[in-house]
């Protein structure tokens, strides 16, 4: 004690001393525990490069940057979307604000007076007053709310739909049908109705149409042309033909009503588009037969498919 008395600023000067110098030691220890961790984490760094580059494709190198080619890429791919998406135009809906019954049963009358009056022009028979798949919303003021914009939505699709029909100058049209929508479907004729059902993913919904009509091969075509060429993203999926006389009585029933013969106009329109009938000139043969081709009336069962992108997110 009497030394450290004697001493006593040596001895203090000692202490700190030892202190600095643990301090010290504790900061080299971190440093080296920092430059460490950043060693393997470097190391890790560099055998990932080395696995890219190995890779095929590989990032590149001083004369070809994959990345950046990579990038222009994706670029043009986002270019090529954007510019698809003006063959997915949506069909416009026919009004603003159906909110009520009583706003789609009006809507439903002047959409279905219009598409009889246009059947009537372009020469098409339809069913005796036949509602396009709506019959069990026609007068019904007790629609549930939530399945108007569902309604209104699908009579734009299908009066989108028949109107091609109607310029292609079908010779008459035995039936539309839709999916179901809405709990007044329930209550349809089942005729009106596919049991087809729309397929949603992650860009889009599909809409299943099915129509029937009757024409010939020429009307087929301008059909087909006419879905191929329409601003919205129709897609024909099948088509079933068969001669319009095999047909069952229900499709040509029409109270009445037959089909227009070949070159004759329907009764309750005005002249209809002469229909093409190729008759090839006789020829003998060793048995003196004669080989006479004649078209006949078609009926045609087509399934179609509307494509409508999902709004973004």
């Amino acid at each position: 004690m009497s030394w450290i008395k004697r001493n006593l600023f040596f001895a203090l000067g000692g202490i700190l001393a030892l202190g600095l110098l643990g301090v010290a030691g504790f900061y080299t220890y971190k440093s080296w525990s920092r430059n460490n961790d950043a060693k393997q984490k470097l190391s890790e760094i560099y055998g990932t490069l080395q696995s890219l580059a190995q890779k095929t494709p590989a990032p590149g190198n001083e004369e070809i940057n994959n990345t950046a080619i990579a990038a222009r890429q994706e670029q043009q791919l986002r270019e090529w979307i954007s510019a698809a998406q003006s063959y997915y135009k949506p069909v416009p809906a026919l009004a603003s604000g159906i909110n009520t019954s009583e706003a789609f049963v009006g809507l439903l009358q002047r959409t279905i007076d219009q598409l009889q009056r246009e059947a009537k022009d372009a020469g098409v028979l339809l069913p005796p007053k036949y509602y396009f798949s709506f019959a069990a919303q026609k007068g019904n003021f007790d629609l549930a709310t939530n399945s108007l914009d569902a309604l209104a939505a699908q009579l734009a699709e299908v009066k989108s739909v028949v109107e091609i029909l109607f310029a292609a100058h079908v010779n008459a049209l035995d039936g539309v049908q839709r999916s179901r929508v809405a709990t007044s479907d329930a209550a349809g004729s089942g005729s009106d109705f596919t049991e087809l059902q729309p397929v949603v993913n992650d860009m889009a919904v599909i809409a299943p149409y099915t129509v029937t009509f009757r024409c010939f091969s020429l009307e087929l075509s301008r059909v087909i042309a006419g879905f191929a060429a329409a601003s919205n993203a129709f897609i024909v999926k099948s088509v079933i033909v068969q001669p319009a006389g095999v047909a069952t009585a229900a499709a040509g029933a029409l109270e009445g009503a037959s089909a227009p013969a070949p070159g004759m106009p329907p009764a309750d329109g005005p002249p209809a588009e002469t229909p093409v009938v190729a008759v090839a000139p006789p020829v003998s043969t060793r048995g003196g037969l004669k080989i006479v081709l004649k078209e006949q009336l078609l009926r045609v069962t087509m399934d179609v498919k509307l494509v409508k992108l999902l709004p973004k997110s």
